[in-house]
């Protein structure tokens, strides 16, 4: 008899009670999911018996990514980013790309065994950053608006964008390792990307213009379920053709938020709760059955390239990307600093060992465990304190003498919606 519903339960209704004292005492939802999530996993008290390649976990990975990616997806203004994309675009154009390489580089220098391809998987998946687990910073309304949007932007969107990158790089390293052809390969990606994209786009199109033609007459209620649904279509979608279903939610938020222009106002609450909801689950079950039973094999060399992933190979890209921005030193600091390593990550890592057929699978395992698992202490920590300091110095300035790039307005794209609920 397994005690896992009961025991994820019990946990959630703890950490509600006690969730606005934890917040006071800068205690992330993710510190506190992770830690719990280890003292009842099978590496101590074994109320959390899952395995992490059961279908159980999958199928958690699965309906926790969709709701964010389609979420996040969906809260991008199109029009707002046309008017500002500048450092959105130098984050997601020239800092990703430079961050996946550095990621490849460092993978193939600090742990033994990895090739080139397998290092580029590695690379990819924790290429995104995880804006949730730094929520104080892009919730904070004294910090900059163009800083708290280049990184609502950066996390909203960098995830979608890793998907294809990172069933292309499985492919690549499968046809190095011989595991899979490399005609094989390409056909797989084609149909991963090509079905997604067809499924997010149906359902995105579809979920928008019900809700346009018949906004008046659904109830509150069916108004978010609708949302949710569509959310489900495009991954459905996706699921029968045979495509990504994570491609499919995330074309599938940026279409439904495109076409749909507001219409009927806010109607992503029931997505937003729904991921959050399921975000939690998922870092109890790191916790449990990933970091606490892989506690005993990250080496020096795991915790080495965990700190490497989340300052040179985070931070230098940045640097290099905002360069000829303006953007004074402790801004590119910030923004540099600002690329927890989350949900996506983890899910990736569940994917890699569900979907992919390579031969260094439990190192590159080990390193997403180390580098998510640093960020969630590193960052949730940090991230109030550092932001407090970044706004004492922004805020110093005297009038006049106000860092232009930084100081200049720019329209917000929505933050998740319990953030804002009041």
């Amino acid at each position: 008899m397994s005690w896992a519903p009961a025991t994820i339960a019990v946990l959630l209704i703890a950490y509600a009670t006690v969730s606005a004292r934890l917040g006071r005492w800068n205690v992330t939802a993710a510190m506190f999911f992770t830690a719990v999530g280890v003292v009842v996993g099978p590496s101590a008290w074994g109320l959390l018996d899952l395995g992490i390649g059961s279908h159980e976990v999958k199928l958690l990975a699965e309906i926790t990514l969709t709701l964010v990616l389609f979420g996040d997806a969906s809260r991008i203004s199109l029009t707002a980013l046309r008017r500002e994309h500048r450092i959105p675009l130098r984050l997601l154009g020239v800092g990703l790309p430079l961050t996946i390489a550095a990621g490849a580089l460092a993978g193939v220098a600090i742990i033994p065994g990895l090739g080139i391809a397998e290092s580029l998987v590695l690379a990819v998946a924790l290429a995104c950053t995880d804006a949730a687990l730094g929520q104080a910073v892009v919730t904070d309304e004294r910090v900059p608006s163009r800083v708290r949007q280049g990184l609502n932007v950066e996390s909203g969107l960098n995830d979608g964008l890793c998907v294809p990158l990172f069933f292309m790089a499985i492919a690549l390293a499968e046809a190095e390792a011989g595991t899979r052809s490399g005609h094989s390969a390409l056909q797989l990606v084609g149909e991963q990307i090509g079905y997604g994209l067809i499924g997010g786009v149906v359902a995105g199109v579809a979920g928008a213009l019900a809700i346009r033609s018949a906004a008046p007459g659904i109830s509150g209620a069916w108004l978010q379920i609708l949302t949710a649904t569509t959310a489900l279509l495009a991954a459905g979608i996706a699921l029968g053709l045979g495509g990504s279903i994570f491609i499919a939610a995330f074309t599938g938020g940026l279409v439904f938020g495109a076409v749909r222009r507001d219409a009927a106002g806010e109607v992503t609450a029931l997505v937003d709760e729904g991921g959050e909801l399921f975000d939690a689950v998922t870092f109890i079950v790191f916790g449990a059955v990933v970091l606490g039973p892989a506690a005993d094999e990250l080496t020096w060399r795991y915790a080495l390239y965990a700190v490497v992933s989340l300052t040179v190979v985070r931070m230098v890209p940045v640097a290099l990307a905002l360069i000829g921005t303006g953007a004074r030193r402790p801004t590119v600091a910030f923004l540099g600093w600002s690329g927890p390593r989350g949900l996506a990550s983890i899910v990736f890592a569940v994917i890699l060992l569900d979907e992919a057929d390579l031969p260094h699978e439990r190192a590159l395992l080990l390193a997403v465990v180390a580098t998510v698992g640093l960020s969630v202490y590193a960052h949730g920590l940090s991230s109030r304190p550092l932001t407090e300091r970044y706004v004492r110095w922004f805020g110093s300035h005297p009038e006049g003498e106000v860092p232009a790039m930084e100081a200049m307005p720019v329209t917000g794209h929505r933050w998740r919606w319990p953030a804002h609920r009041g």
